[in-house]
């Protein structure tokens, strides 16, 4: 409906245009945009910070069981190295090593699998809400596995290393045995006495004074390696020189060797046996081509003749 205006000075005025109604609609609709763009903003800025700090938090995770893992990893095989030296070295058993190699390689996959165990866990608490608490309690639980493998690679090498030690001991044992029961041959110089014997009678005069006792012996030379036996010794004919009245003989005491070069008849050739240093005297009376002839003394009472070490001033 249309109302119509009184006119000054009478009559009326037509009707005037006709204001339009607000519309807020637009306006409401853009502040509704721009408020929906700063949350989905802020969330996207809060998950791209958690994002970052769950990442350097895996990180130093990571970092931190790789230089645990190639701590015990050197360990394992520091051992393993010693290990090794002392098989070669001190003749350690093929079961032994055996055994230390399957311990080395158990500890091995354990700390594989406590690896592989760990980065799964950490795959699956990535997607919690609570990522820092998580990743916390993940790293605190990797720690843990981690020492708890130590401590029991530590445990178990050490038993390994206990075993290697009484295996040592064993053959330290053995090997001071075997020397004692070996007897040693040394060469001396020095002249047991003035007294020597150049023949059969004079031989049996040293006999009657029974200070000690004698052997004769008449050796041939023979392939090399034969030896012939005299007395508690065993003697090989190496060379004779007739002309010049000399000879090369080789003396063997057990598994000890000793050789003579280029002696004269009836010049004492003496040395040392055993652990008591006895003094045994080889004279050779008569030097023939490719054969010697002569005695060997040694010791009545080996209790009173050993070489007792003189006591320094």
């Amino acid at each position: 409906m249309v109302s119509l205006r009184p006119k000054e000075g009478g009559g009326v005025l037509p009707p005037g245009p006709a204001r339009p109604p607000h519309n807020w609609m637009p306006i409401a609709l853009g502040v509704l945009v721009l408020a929906v763009a700063a949350l989905a903003y802020s969330q996207y800025s809060a998950s791209s910070a958690m994002d970052q700090k769950f990442a350097s938090l895996s990180d130093k995770i990571q970092q931190d069981m790789n230089q645990n893992t190639k701590k015990l990893q050197a360990s394992i095989n520091d051992q393993a190295s010693d290990l090794d030296v002392l098989r070669k070295h001190m003749g350690v058993t093929s079961q032994e090593l055996a055994d230390s190699r399957k311990t080395t390689e158990r500890l091995r996959q354990e700390q594989e699998r406590a690896k592989a165990e760990l980065a799964k866990e950490l795959a699956t608490k990535a997607n919690s809400a609570d990522v820092a608490r998580d990743v916390s309690a993940a790293r605190d639980e990797a720690s843990t596995k981690v020492a708890a493998v130590q401590k029991d690679a530590d445990s178990k090498i050490g038993n390994v290393s206990g075993k290697v030690d009484t295996v040592n001991t064993d053959l330290q044992s053995t090997k001071s045995d075997l020397a004692a029961s070996r007897r040693e041959i040394t060469d001396v110089r020095t002249t047991l006495s003035s007294q020597i014997a150049k023949n059969s009678s004079e031989l049996a005069d040293l006999r009657r004074k029974g200070d000690r006792d004698f052997f004769e012996f008449d050796i041939k030379k023979a392939k090399k390696g034969q030896m012939s036996r005299v007395a508690d010794i065993q003697l090989e004919l190496r060379d004779t020189d007739t002309k010049k009245q000399k000879y090369g003989v080789l003396i063997q005491v057990d598994d000890n060797k000793l050789e003579k070069k280029d002696r004269t008849a009836n010049e004492p050739v003496q040395f040392l046996v055993g652990r008591d240093k006895l003094r045994y005297e080889l004279v050779v009376n008569v030097i023939d081509k490719d054969r010697i002839r002569g005695y060997l003394s040694t010791p009545k009472d080996k209790a009173l003749s050993a070489e007792r070490p003189q006591a320094r001033n």
